[in-house]
């Protein structure tokens, strides 16, 4: 065989076997590379596979209501869920926050409020859209106002520190207010004059 062919055959045989590698990467690498995490939702909840919803991983954080006398805001520890992303953890601390309040406590939020969603800005603003019960639902009066909005905003920006300024949406669009009294145009940055220090 001249230096030629044998040239040729090398080639043709360099050639097929890439071609036989590619076919076996294609054939193979989906299965290699298939997302083998849990499907029952534990990871998206932060549970590990197999453990009860109870024992999922909490964090500690304050959350607001309303002070014995109705007339400010009191901190209380509760705990939360854990989420490994700001904005995860952020919709956490609001959903808690809208849930009744632990016993001996009493809510400013109306009863039925849901968060509908919740991102987060490179600005550090945080726009929390709720639903409409948050106005339907309303007893009305500033003050009343006040305490619901600032429950809010004072939950998010008290317990996620890089979040400086929140907006709240109703139904996915921004208000003017709520029942007439406080501006809800623009993000408003923690309200630490409503909140009364615990006996």
């Amino acid at each position: 065989m001249t230096l030629t062919r044998r040239l040729w055959a090398y080639i043709a045989l360099t050639v097929a076997g890439a071609a036989l590698g590619v076919w076996l990467v294609t054939l193979w690498l989906p299965g290699w590379l298939v997302d083998r995490r849990p499907r029952d939702g534990a990871a998206a909840t932060g549970n590990p596979a197999g453990t009860a919803p109870g024992d999922a991983r909490r964090i500690s954080a304050m959350l607001f209501y309303v002070a014995p006398r109705g007339d400010g805001l009191i901190a209380v520890e509760q705990d939360v869920l854990y989420a490994a992303s700001p904005a995860d953890q952020a919709r956490r601390i609001v959903e808690r926050q809208l849930a009744a309040a632990p016993p001996g406590h009493a809510t400013a939020i109306p009863a039925g409020v849901t968060l509908r969603a919740l991102f987060l800005t490179s600005r550090g603003e945080a726009y929390v859209d709720v639903s409409r019960e948050i106005v339907t639902g309303h007893p009305g009066g500033s003050l009343h106002e006040v305490l619901t909005v600032y429950a809010i905003v004072n939950a998010v920006t008290v317990n996620l520190p890089d979040v400086t300024a929140v907006q709240i949406l109703v139904d996915g669009h921004e208000v003017d207010t709520l029942v007439g009294h406080l501006d809800l145009r623009h993000p408003l940055r923690r309200g630490t004059r409503w909140v009364q220090r615990t006996p």
